[in-house]
């Protein structure tokens, strides 16, 4: 009798033991879990230009899975997107419209320079649109020492809506237009050519052009509503348009530092409103109207008074 005691005694530990075994790894995993990481949830159909992008397609599936786990965990890049597209599209979208471009292609300009108006790569492409002196020259913007309009915001968006335009009209299709963005017109038509589609999600490029619309579509993504992968921000948090006066020039301004002291800012301050301009002077030998922005004090004090969040879905607390 003693010994089916301990016998059972022995089982009913086991049992106990077992049960505080799983219960232990249940809780380490919703520890886990809840502290870990998750990945992202990929739609099965996404848009861009109006062409959709069936992603039951496993080749297109993981190259664009690809794309949104680079985003989802770079974190802070992705917040300055954020901050910068509520400063920025905002120019952007009325110029694209006017110029019959379709609205996703804001979001080419954040892939090819984050919205850096500054920005400039090592091939010595420039301004938020990364465009080269040839091309820009091409589509009607001076580039000199003393101007160089790659870094002038509304002027650098309509060359890049020109080329684009030209784009779309050889190949039929606003994606196809977005690969010749990155790897040149003609490329893109001997590849039409030599692969027999003009679809781009049928092609195959370079490892770069490959990855290039797709990095576009999910900069779209992401933006159209980052608190679904995580990103929250407040209305505090982002950045809002210059309110500026515009001074026109028609001559040489020989000074732009004395130029920036007359009218109340100083040449830090000039330079950032217009940094199309690269030099302290303007030479302007051809005469040409010239328009320079000056911040007002109210927006040099207080950029966030009665600033407007451009899109409700960026913020916790519009």
């Amino acid at each position: 009798m003693k010994r089916k005691w301990m016998i059972l005694g022995i089982i009913f530990l086991n049992i106990c033991c077992n049960c505080s075994a799983e219960n232990q790894t249940n809780n380490t995993y919703e520890n886990e879990t809840n502290n870990g990481y998750w990945t992202p949830q990929i739609p099965q159909i996404i848009t861009f230009c109006g062409e959709s992008i069936d992603l039951n397609n496993y080749y297109l599936r993981e190259r664009f899975d690809r794309e949104l786990l680079s985003f989802s965990y770079w974190h802070s890049q992705v917040f300055l997107m954020i901050k910068r597209a509520n400063k920025i599209f905002p120019i952007l979208e009325p110029i694209l419209k006017e110029k019959g471009v379709p609205d996703d292609f804001k979001y080419l300009a954040l892939i090819e320079s984050n919205l850096d108006q500054r920005a400039i790569s090592p091939a010595k492409a420039a301004g938020i649109w990364q465009l080269l002196p040839t091309t820009a020259k091409e589509y009607g913007l001076i580039v000199n020492d003393d101007v160089d309009e790659r870094y002038n915001i509304e002027k650098s968006t309509a060359a890049a809506c020109d080329f684009l335009k030209r784009s779309y009209e050889k190949t039929g299709s606003w994606v196809t237009a977005a690969a010749a963005y990155n790897t040149g017109l003609a490329r893109v038509l001997k590849q039409i050519e030599v692969q027999k589609t003009k679809n781009y999600f049928d092609m195959l490029f370079s490892e770069e052009t490959n990855r290039y619309v797709f990095r576009i579509i999910l900069a779209k993504f992401v933006l159209e509503n980052p608190k679904a992968l995580g990103f929250y921000l407040k209305k505090e948090d982002l950045y809002y348009p210059m309110k500026a006066e515009f001074v026109k020039v028609d001559s040489c301004v020989p000074n732009l530092t004395e130029f920036a002291i007359e009218r109340g800012i100083n040449y830090q301050l000039l330079k950032d409103a217009n940094p199309w301009l690269r030099t302290n002077k303007i030479t302007n030998k051809e005469r040409i109207n010239l328009f320079i922005k000056i911040p007002t004090q109210e927006y040099l004090t207080n950029p966030q008074k009665d600033g407007v969040v451009h899109n409700k879905n960026w913020v916790v607390n519009p």
